[in-house]
């Protein structure tokens, strides 16, 4: 008879503590250690300018994450010191679960991604959402000034090794898997709103214009 592995009964045998998690892992060496930072460097500085892509961790009050991405051309997020990073909120779905998080919290954490290269870069610390004009001013990666801005005050710079993009092949076309073998945007969203009023076609156009749109 096939296990079920359900979280709850997982739970039940979960690790506890520290030291049962350090007695299935060695200690990390030193490199992993001394390269966690709280400011940036040059380097890490124009690994920032490089990404289109960022990750916002966040959490609420009650303790219910979220990670959402953010992007934009390279240089989307802007370096305003060696301890602080803004990135502009451009236009979305509105949920505004990221805000609304580090507005409860004052914490946030972000990874950087840039297309074609295999180092990621983590930022966390603390954050807090501005609509100060002389900030946004300085925000028109999309076009124009956003209505506000996610401003990071680091407490840590940490580099991660290429190992996890190099394991799943993220840059090696030859590798990815045909597009037939997932199912299309439109149809996960489809899944997931649950109305049978609701054609493929209906979601395939609403997506279209939100793209074509998706500055404004």
């Amino acid at each position: 008879m096939e296990t079920v592995l359900a979280f709850d009964s997982l739970l039940l045998d979960a690790v506890r503590d520290h030291e049962a998690l350090r007695r299935v892992y060695e200690m990390p060496g030193d490199g992993a250690v001394r390269k966690q930072l709280t400011e940036l460097t040059d380097q890490t500085r124009q690994l920032i300018a490089c990404a289109s892509l960022a990750l916002v961790a966040s959490v609420d009050a009650e303790g219910n994450c979220d990670v959402s991405p953010r992007g934009g051309p390279p240089g989307f997020v802007a370096v305003l010191d060696a301890r602080t990073v803004a990135i502009p909120d451009a236009t979305g779905n509105k949920r505004l679960d990221t805000l609304e998080n580090v507005i409860a919290t004052g914490r946030a954490g972000l990874l950087f991604v840039i297309p074609g290269r295999t180092t990621t870069l983590r930022l966390n610390g603390r954050a807090c959402v501005s609509t100060r004009p002389e900030l946004l001013s300085q925000l028109t990666a999309v076009g124009k000034p956003p209505a506000s801005a996610l401003v990071l005050g680091i407490e840590e710079v940490y580099p991660h090794c290429p190992k996890s993009l190099l394991r799943g092949a993220v840059w090696k076309p030859d590798q990815w898997l045909p597009a037939d073998a997932q199912p299309t945007s439109a149809e996960v969203t489809l899944a997931q709103l649950r109305r049978p009023d609701l054609t493929i076609a209906d979601v395939e156009r609403a997506e279209a214009d939100a793209l074509k749109y998706r500055y404004e």
